[in-house]
């Protein structure tokens, strides 16, 4: 299970129910779709900048996920940080997600046998160094299933599966593109023994910012990651609260959207950028943010309750 701990502006702790040590899970997660061959040098450039989380999947349809390990790899090889300071969350994508001529498992095998390759070969992608004997030391601290499957039979049948590697080499559990229902199956029915820690969904207006979902993580102590979350929302980036704190904190009005975001609790975002001066601007954002909360408690949350408002959270405060 997950709980905030400390201050939203900086990590949370992920405890699944099975595992005694907590994982830690940094409010910016680097997000490597669509990186192509530059993933490797974006991931090292972002970790070298300041990121301690990466977010990446088995689907090489959008994905590299050999990449992303060889830059996690030269990070650890050139001592710019140790796994155990990495939170890397990694995903299993169903047949529906996947490039039908290039999967990491076969197709015609059963769900259960795709899951076990999936994370066979993620193991080994994401191992702490070039050494192929590495992936025995090789943990994935969360495996999201990138979306739930056709029926909530076969989403539980990949989800058991997932189960059998908790606590050892999967840390924790999540799910992607997931309606409250799904979610609700998930937390609630007795055959399901690892409850999830996260859910990562699109944060956008089409699906009205998915409020109820977010109050449902909030109680059951679940991290929502928000994707999409500059992209998606044009109006909310020109919205006078976002353009009020970027100019009360003197960041950009991205990383003032992003920590208005964060403000809405138990959230972390995932963060795509691949310029390198954005990435340390806006690494160092959420801390001024903090220092602006504490500074000017009453203007923030006048500003937090303005936004609230924009994103229909006030009908459910």
């Amino acid at each position: 299970m997950a709980r905030a701990i400390t201050k939203m502006w900086e990590k949370y702790c992920l405890r699944p129910v099975q595992y005694s040590t907590p994982t830690f899970i940094p409010v910016f997660l680097y997000g490597t779709a669509w990186k192509k061959d530059r993933t490797a040098d974006l991931v090292y450039t972002a970790v070298n900048a300041g990121f301690r989380g990466i977010d990446t999947a088995a689907q090489p349809r959008h994905y590299q996920e050999p990449l992303v390990g060889d830059g996690i790899r030269r990070a650890i090889a050139e001592g710019v940080v140790r796994r155990e300071d990495l939170y890397v969350q990694t995903k299993f994508s169903p047949v529906s997600a996947q490039d039908p001529d290039n999967m990491p498992y076969d197709v015609n095998a059963s769900l259960t046998e795709q899951v076990h390759a999936s994370i066979k070969s993620s193991l080994y992608n994401l191992r702490p160094s070039a050494d192929a004997s590495s992936v025995d030391e090789a943990y994935i601290d969360t495996v999201v299933v990138h979306s739930p499957l056709r029926t909530i039979e076969q989403t539980i049948e990949v989800w058991e599966a997932l189960e059998t590697y908790v606590p050892h080499r999967i840390r924790n559990l999540g799910i992607s593109n997931c309606p409250l229902p799904v979610l609700h199956a998930l937390c609630t029915l007795p055959v399901v023994k690892v409850k999830p820690a996260v859910v990562q969904n699109r944060f956008y207006e089409d699906t009205l910012y998915d409020v109820p979902l977010r109050s449902f993580c909030r109680e059951n102590d679940i991290i929502y990651q928000s994707f999409w979350t500059l992209t998606a929302n044009p109006e909310l980036l020109r919205s006078g609260p976002v353009q009020k704190l970027a100019a009360h904190v003197e960041i950009s009005p991205a990383a003032a959207l992003y920590a208005l975001v964060m403000g809405l609790g138990n959230i972390t975002i995932l963060n795509g950028t691949k310029n390198e001066s954005r990435m340390a601007e806006d690494l160092i954002s959420p801390k001024k943010v903090e220092e602006f909360t504490q500074n000017q408690p009453v203007e923030w949350q006048a500003l937090l309750k303005n936004f609230q408002g924009l994103v229909g959270d006030d009908a459910t405060s």
